[in-house]
Order: structure tokens, then sequence, then C-alpha cells
């Protein structure tokens, strides 16, 4: 599976790259933490919902570590999704290394 780094996605929110940076968490743990310009749709609603997301588009999945988010690209590229990375660490490792403004929890 294909992962993209924190870093590396601050790069590509700063240059303007098209891409949909997805979060697979709950509703209430986005209240808690969030990187802006994120879609949220939670891993036990993708499967109902994957008629939202552009199968030619890149996606970079994102969770609160890494592990559901994991799930949603195997779920992704299962069904037709060529373009989709995880985003190693989560919102957590965003939270460490690039917006310190936000909590880890």
């Amino acid at each position: 599976m294909k992962e993209t780094n924190v870093e590396e996605l601050k790069k590509k929110k700063e240059t303007g790259d098209t891409f949909t940076l997805l979060d697979v968490r709950e509703p209430h743990e986005v209240h808690i933490s969030k990187i802006a310009d994120s879609t949220l749709i939670p891993l036990d609603d993708l499967p109902g919902r994957l008629n939202e997301l552009d199968k030619n588009a890149e996606i970079v999945v994102m969770c609160r570590s890494g592990g559901r988010s994991a799930k949603a690209c195997e779920l992704l590229q299962n069904n037709g999704f060529n373009h989709v990375s995880n985003l190693k660490g989560g919102v957590n490792e965003w939270a460490k290394k690039i917006d310190n403004s936000l909590p880890v929890y």
C-alpha cells in the first residue's frame, strides 16, 4: 500500500496539488483535531458512499494514527480506485510534526 507522510501532505497542500484528503474517523473525532480541507466519510459509511469519490482522482486517506485509513485504502483499491495512499501516522503525526496547535489524542 502506498503511503504519504505528513511532510509530503504539507507540500501537496502548499503547492495546490489537486487531491482529496479523505478523513475516515468518526464525526466526534473531527471536533478534537482536524486537518483543513478534509472530506469526512467515516470508515463504516465508506462502502455505501464510494460514489461520492472520483475513482480517477488522487486520494490521501487519513484517520487518527493510520490503522482505519489503511483499511479504507484497501476498500478503495478493491473498488477500482487506483490513486490512493495512506497518511502515515494520521492526524496525530500531523499534530506532532506540522501543526502543534492540534491536540494529539
